[in-house]
């Protein structure tokens, strides 16, 4: 967890969620990082207007976190979901389709710091933080959805697993960031 919690130190995170004791958890996760709270859309949309952060991690539920996606993507923000109410296929989806970098289940708050510090390091690189993802919590997907949850939506998640860059979201997200940008993509 020390190389996880030093790949943060310093970055800038926004943190959203409109229950108080998960921003306080997530705070004290990534002690390492400059965490910036906001409890409530107006004051998350303001501060992504206003300032300059390495990451957001927006709840979806209660704070219009989708919408907070749209907002933070159009600045360049790299975005997480992370949810425990919205924890369906559609909501995943969407969120890949509006361009966030990954979809955290609120269950994994315990290794919060380890999966963004690991995320942030794969979007930085411009390997594919999604693929990172389903490797990792691809079983806990399967078995919160139940089995071959995956088809109803065969060909978007066909594409998916082909490239793991879906959507106009992502291809929006990534040249608005001038990091991927000045790579020639």
């Amino acid at each position: 967890m020390g190389a996880s919690k030093s790949r943060l130190k310093g970055k800038r995170i926004l943190a959203v969620d409109d229950e108080v004791d998960i921003l306080e958890t997530i705070e004290d996760i990534l002690e390492e990082a400059q965490v910036d709270r906001a409890q409530d859309y107006e004051t998350a949309s303001a501060k992504i207007r206003g300032g300059r952060y390495d990451l957001a991690v927006l709840d979806i539920m209660g704070v219009d976190g989708l919408k907070l996606l749209d907002e933070a993507v159009e600045r360049g923000i790299p975005a997480v979901m992370l949810t425990a109410h919205a924890i369906n296929p559609e909501t995943l989806m969407a969120s890949i389709r509006r361009g966030a970098i990954s979809y955290l289940p609120k269950e994994t708050l315990v290794e919060l710091d380890t999966l963004l510090a690991d995320l942030l390091d794969a979007y930085e690189s411009g390997r594919p933080p999604w693929k990172l993802l389903f490797d990792r919590l691809g079983e806990y997907f399967n078995e919160r959805f139940g089995p071959g949850w995956k088809e109803k939506d065969r060909d978007f998640w066909s594409q998916f697993s082909r490239t793991y860059q879906v959507g106009k979201g992502i291809a929006s997200r990534m040249s608005k960031d001038p990091r991927v940008r000045d790579k020639g993509f």
